[in-house]
Order: structure tokens, then C-alpha cells, then sequence
């Protein structure tokens, strides 16, 4: 019951911190508004609140929690992930995000790093991810707009 509780906690915070950044960045209202949605099914939320609880993991919770964040990615459009398509030939074909679903996934960013580390700095963390992602070059530059204007808008000491 303790981890659902600490999940619970984490997950209001990270949607609070997100709705605060996505309005910044003009996220839709009701993107806002269901942003993560599918942490609440059984499928997503039961491995996350176990993998993120702070307890040692056992045998089967890494599997678990891998397939909680497939099933995640997969289900939410405001992750670069959804957007990749692999052909049965073994190529990936890098789609263009749609605007709202950059400026999401932009808030998404800035949120979850205010709520793990108190601090408004998703440039920084991109910086150090920019290269493992895959993002087709509108989205990107996209990407790189939405943070340097969220940045700004964070700028001074929170």
C-alpha cells in the first residue's frame, strides 16, 4: 500500500508541474488535462509503483516495468517513441510530431524533472539525451524552440 501512496504523491506532482509548464507552452487544455492518463491502468501502474518505490527489486520487475513504459510510450502520443515506425524489413521511418504533442511532450520533460529533482531545467537534460533520441528535423528544431522559451520562462530562481 506504501509504494501506491508514494506513486500516487509522484504522479500528482509530476501532472501539476506539467500542466504549469504546458501552459507556458501552449498545450491544449485538454491535453493537459489527460496528460498520462493510462499510469492509472492496472497494466502501467502496478509495475511503475512497484519499480519506482524504493524497494529492491525482485526477480520479474525489471520485465514488468519494461513492458509498462512499451505499453506507455505506445499509448501516448507525447512521447518521440509513438512516432517511430518500423517496418517488418527491420528500417524506422522517423515521423514529424504534431505541434501539440511536441509542446507536450516539451512540458512533459520540464515537468518530470521539477518534480524528481525541484528544479526547472529539461534543457539541461535534453543536452544530455538529444543524441539518443530519434526526432525528425521539425520536431526537433521544434524541440529546441519549446525549451529555450520554456527556459526562459523559468529563468529566474522558483
Amino acid at each position: 500500500m506504501r509504494k501506491h501512496l508514494k506513486y500516487v504523491k509522484y504522479l500528482a506532482r509530476h501532472k501539476w508541474f506539467v500542466f504549469l509548464a504546458g501552459r507556458k507552452v501552449g498545450v491544449p487544455l485538454w491535453r493537459l488535462i489527460i496528460h498520462d492518463w493510462s499510469k492509472l491502468l492496472p497494466s502501467e501502474w502496478m509495475p511503475y509503483a512497484t519499480w519506482f518505490s524504493g524497494e529492491p527489486h525482485k526477480d520479474g520487475d525489471e520485465l514488468a516495468f519494461n513492458r509498462a513504459w512499451l505499453l506507455h510510450q505506445n499509448r501516448q502520443p507525447h512521447h518521440w517513441q509513438f512516432w517511430l515506425l518500423v517496418y517488418d524489413r527491420g528500417d524506422t521511418e522517423v515521423l514529424e510530431m504534431p505541434d501539440k504533442f511536441v509542446r507536450e511532450m516539451v512540458a512533459d520533460w520540464a515537468g518530470a524533472g521539477r518534480a524528481i529533482t525541484g528544479k526547472w531545467e529539461p534543457g539541461t537534460w535534453y543536452l544530455k539525451n538529444r543524441d539518443k533520441m530519434k526526432l525528425h528535423p521539425k520536431t526537433r528544431a521544434k524541440v529546441e524552440f519549446y525549451l529555450h522559451y520554456i527556459e526562459l520562462c523559468y529563468d529566474a530562481p522558483r
